[in-house]
């Protein structure tokens, strides 16, 4: 019997989304938040709950954080007040948004005929979309808020009449613009435009199915506030935000102005190649497909609508060099919609669904293999463990904890916002002549920073592949 439904394509993708769903949510609760980014980004969120500081997002106390909106960090800081403070309350969110979307693309693939769980094998075998099914970060919440936007508006365009479709394009524009600022606007309108110049008759149904002006209302109720605010309450906010994080990182290489690390200067066009390394395997399917098809794209709206979503987001970043791998997040739904049109054209699909499950069964077999062995906490990277580990061997937890020149973002929300920072000797010697004891933190990389004199007076207690920990008394 199980054999006969192991034959049964539909089976086998019901049976994978449902088992790497599930091993993803244990993920979300078992890995420690990794330096720098994710756990930078779930500090925050600590901060703002502990502080209840709910406007400016602060990325140390009392030092304000200008860089992104606050979508997904009131998620997350929500999710801490049910949860409590750990790493599966901040990354739950995030996962909740990528199964969120998962279920809509299956409603809406099963009115045509797919499979409901066709979208979400997709999108689950592809890295970059598993990978942000649980990660704390911007990107989810600017893909939810993209994918949206554009499914409401395709939804709008197709239909007779008006329908709500109409509104939740301006919802979904106005959570956007919280979700990571005017970046929306740039992902989603030029490629819109382009569409609609296809066939002029497009845009005469864009003004008569949409409520412009209501819908531009309800997109400023939903977002302006914020940005008042948060300027209202720490000056040159905007200036920084808007002029800095949406100009001049994309067209000044290795932006000096970062105030918050640096820019993540790459080689130019290097989206194309995170494109094809994260979309495995659909991305390369789906070109394929095209130069097949290369002809009648622009013949079909649905297609030409998917092409151009997908297409905009690398086009529009290939003159940047401060790209991430997590700028291609939004275009994995497009990628996912294209699959499914040409599903049934397909005629080995074991084939391809096996090849899908590459990526999945290696993250499966390399997090059971670093689990089972104990292995885990020596190759995260993070500091969770080192800090479990000497708060075990203490029977006094308040002892001090301090970093050398600077903290990791886990260090931060694995002491509770406890740890500090010690710049120099100098104010080594200040804390050294206090003879109390305390923990010292060291990168392995800056160990060679500190003299010998001092390092003789200290005993190694924890360390892994990045970080040691010294006792002080």
């Amino acid at each position: 019997m199980i054999s006969e439904k192991l034959k049964n394509n539909s089976f086998i993708l019901y049976i994978s989304v449902i088992l790497i769903a599930i091993f993803r949510l244990l993920l979300t609760a078992t890995i420690p938040l990794l330096d720098k980014t994710e756990a930078r980004y779930a500090e925050i969120a600590r901060i703002m709950q502990e502080t209840n500081q709910w406007i400016v997002l602060q990325i140390d106390y009392d030092v304000p954080f200008w860089a992104k909106p606050p979508l997904s960090t009131w998620l997350s800081a929500a999710s801490f007040l049910l949860f409590g403070i750990n790493e599966f309350a901040s990354r739950f969110p995030s996962f909740l948004l990528s199964i969120l979307l998962i279920i809509i693309a299956g409603k809406m693939v099963k009115k045509s005929g797919a499979s409901f769980y066709l979208p979400g094998f997709i999108l689950l075998t592809m890295p970059e979309f598993l990978i942000h099914t649980g990660v704390v970060s911007t990107d989810t919440t600017l893909e939810f808020c993209v994918a949206i936007m554009m499914i409401s508006f395709w939804q709008t365009i197709k239909s007779e009449v008006k329908t709500y479709w109409n509104y939740v394009f301006f919802i979904a524009l106005g959570f956007g613009l919280l979700a990571k600022g005017p970046l929306i606007i740039v992902l989603t309108f030029p490629p819109l435009f382009i569409w609609c110049c296809l066939d002029v008759k497009r845009f005469r149904a864009l003004f008569s199915k949409f409520s412009i002006l209501l819908g531009i209302l309800i997109t400023a109720i939903i977002a302006i506030p914020w940005y008042y605010f948060a300027e209202q309450e720490t000056p040159g906010f905007l200036d920084y935000f808007i002029v800095g994080e949406h100009y001049k990182r994309f067209v000044e290489p290795g932006w000096k102005g970062d105030l918050y690390g640096s820019g993540h200067s790459q080689p130019k066009g290097m989206i194309w190649a995170f494109m094809f390394v994260f979309g495995l395997p659909w991305i390369q399917i789906v070109f394929y497909k095209l130069w097949k098809t290369r002809k009648t794209i622009f013949k079909n709206s649905w297609i030409s609508f998917l092409v151009l979503w997908m297409l905009w987001t690398p086009l529009f970043f290939t003159m940047s060099k401060n790209i991430l791998h997590t700028y291609m997040l939004p275009i994995t739904i497009p990628i996912m919609f294209l699959i499914v049109y040409w599903w049934e054209d397909f005629t080995n699909k074991k084939l391809i669904i096996r090849t899908a499950l590459i990526f999945p069964a290696v993250v499966f077999l390399a997090y059971f293999g670093l689990f089972t062995t104990g292995k885990l906490d020596q190759y995260m990277n993070s500091d969770k463990y080192l800090l479990e580990n000497i708060k075990i061997k203490s029977e006094n937890k308040e002892i001090p904890l301090y970093y050398w020149k600077d903290k990791n973002y886990s260090g931060q929300f694995y002491s509770i916002g406890k740890a500090q920072i010690l710049k120099n000797e100098v104010e080594l010697d200040s804390v050294m002549d206090l003879n109390k004891k305390m923990f010292f933190v060291i990168p392995t990389k800056n160990e060679q920073d500190i003299s010998k004199i001092h390092l003789d007076k200290m005993t190694l207690i924890q360390s892994n592949f990045k970080t040691s920990i010294f006792e002080i008394k």
